[in-house]
């Protein structure tokens, strides 16, 4: 899984590079050779996986806010970017929840800032506008979600998400697709797991922490069903789409769904229950089951990935127990300080993910 060395010596651009799957993104991007740059506001978790890392002294970083057009129009100016790659975003339900307005104007118009930059664009470059699987309206159907299927939502987080695909379509139609030297494609994702994560409100960062301090961890929601998929997944992806833009094997501005294997989709109470077990731990003295619920979630949002099969020839690859096992491996090698270096350490899982059937 090299993407046929499309990146090796080009211009990467990564909007959100400093947070979870940014960080991921730009070790990978390295290990394939490309130049990697940066654009973020800030470090979004204390502690973080950009900072262990070291990123900011491995890639070319600029700190700024999505929302300012002309500053991200200037920096993609300057660089002349080969491709981009837009994660930049407000990712946490529960945070749109306590600041929906920050929520809406990160998502939507931070979208529009970089579409405003791509009009701008007069050199080849391929982009990947990365949004979520909380783009779609969701009915909670047993079969998953096509890239054809309604979008919207009833929270504000999925509801500003369904707004930048809209915002996206209609300067596809309107503008980008006019520009020969322009390709762009979409990517929904949704429910990554994986080392290196410590936002607030997830499930595997809330058992991390607790099993790390020898805590019992409370979980909500025990009964939820969810597609969970390593970041790997997505992430190769997002570099696949990437891939066949560039080289024109796929059609120009359409979305694709990225989910993990059949048959993957687990409760709440089964992920903790198997980490916990990867962490040597009696399941029923670490974890409480609480009827705290801060905000609304869905019970159930699974995605249908027959077009990345069938256009990108993309699936997904990684085992649910195998997630587990490297999720494990990542957080307890940084917490007994089995190892200094937690950059080689990704580097090895992502390489050893390359070289899976």
């Amino acid at each position: 899984m090299t993407f046929n060395n499309i990146y090796k010596g080009k211009k990467v651009l990564i909007t959100g590079n400093t947070g979870f799957k940014g960080s991921w993104l730009s070790v990978w991007l390295e290990t394939l050779g490309a130049e990697v740059y940066g654009y973020s506001l800030n470090v979004p978790t204390n502690p973080s996986m950009f900072e262990i890392l070291d990123l900011e002294k491995k890639v070319h970083h600029q700190w700024g806010d999505i929302r300012d057009r002309l500053e991200l129009n200037s920096y993609i100016q300057r660089i002349k970017p080969d491709f981009i790659f837009h994660l930049a975003a407000q990712a946490l339900v529960s945070q749109s929840y306590i600041d929906p307005y920050e929520t809406v104007t990160t998502n939507v118009a931070g979208t529009a800032a970089v579409l405003e930059a791509m009009r701008n664009i007069t050199w080849d470059c391929t982009c990947v506008l990365i949004t979520s699987d909380k783009a779609y309206d969701n009915r909670e159907w047993l079969r998953g979600y096509r890239e054809n299927d309604r979008l919207g939502g009833k929270d504000v987080y999925s509801g500003s998400k369904g707004a930048a695909e809209l915002i996206i379509k209609s300067y596809w139609y309107s503008f980008l697709n006019k520009m020969p030297h322009l390709k762009m494609g979409i990517a929904r994702a949704g429910n990554v797991i994986g080392g290196g994560d410590w936002a607030k409100d997830r499930i595997v960062v809330d058992c991390i922490k607790a099993f790390a301090n020898g805590e019992i961890v409370e979980i909500r929601c025990p009964k939820a069903t969810r597609p969970w998929q390593h970041v790997l997944e997505p992430l190769s992806g997002y570099l696949t789409l990437g891939q066949y833009l560039r080289e024109g094997l796929v059609e120009n501005g359409e979305a694709f769904n990225f989910g993990p294997r059949a048959g993957q989709t687990k409760t709440v109470l089964e992920l903790t229950h198997d980490l916990a077990k990867q962490w040597g731990l009696d399941t029923g003295k670490y974890i409480n089951i609480t009827d705290e619920i801060p905000f609304n979630e869905s019970a159930l949002l699974k995605l249908n990935c027959d077009k990345a099969l069938s256009h990108l020839h993309w699936q997904a690859t990684l085992s649910y127990e195998q997630c587990i096992r490297m999720i494990a491996e990542w957080y307890r090698a940084y917490y007994e300080n089995r190892t200094e270096d937690m950059y080689q350490l990704t580097v090895g899982q992502i390489r050893a993910y390359m070289v899976v059937d």
